[in-house]
């Protein structure tokens, strides 16, 4: 069953980048796309223009692949929609997908979204434990569009991934903070 969520132009997604508890990892994956029309692929999806989109070129189901070079902590996939600028270009139903490669992909989330205008953050939980996933991939997969619409428009995609901090201790002398370092 799909979880249903709602849009949000308020929603500041780079809060959370701000204050250093996500990173936005992206940057670190190859990304392919199903299919595209020229001039509006990967690059513009990643741009940081909401005037530019992805627009796909084929049957549906549309995909996003996103490999990572090393097994990554995913906390979550923001995706930034216009439904007003989109219309039937605007998906409706998304599904999302982690694994190592294209052949054990499982689905982690489903989401059916309502004329969506702004970001929509999903986050990625481990079916088993609750904490967020770790994969060398990721699959965003458009299932359908508002008004049974063909191709799709997204404008951005970020995935977020939790800050790592360090577990050694913190000392508060001089002394101690001079020698916690190895050479």
């Amino acid at each position: 069953m799909a979880t249903k969520f709602t849009a949000s132009q308020e929603l500041d997604v780079f809060k959370e980048e701000k204050d250093g508890l996500l990173r936005e990892v992206g940057n670190q994956a190859v990304w392919s796309l199903s299919s595209c029309k020229p001039g509006f692929g990967v690059e513009q999806l990643r741009d940081s223009s909401f005037e530019t989109y992805w627009q796909s070129d084929g049957p549906q189901p549309h995909l996003v692949n996103i490999q990572f070079r090393r097994k990554t902590t995913i906390q979550d996939v923001c995706i930034y929609t216009d439904y007003k600028a989109d219309e039937s270009y605007t998906p409706n139903r998304i599904s999302i997908r982690a694994g190592s490669h294209f052949n054990d992909l499982v689905e982690v989330e489903q989401i059916e979204l309502n004329e969506p205008i702004g970001w929509i953050c999903v986050p990625l939980k481990d079916l088993t434990s609750g904490k967020p996933v770790r994969a060398f991939m990721i699959q965003i997969a458009v299932l359908s569009n508002h008004q049974n619409g063909r191709d799709t428009h997204v404008r951005r995609i970020k995935i977020r991934a939790p800050v790592q901090t360090s577990k050694l201790p913190l000392f508060t002398s001089i002394d101690f903070n001079m020698k916690s370092i190895l050479r």
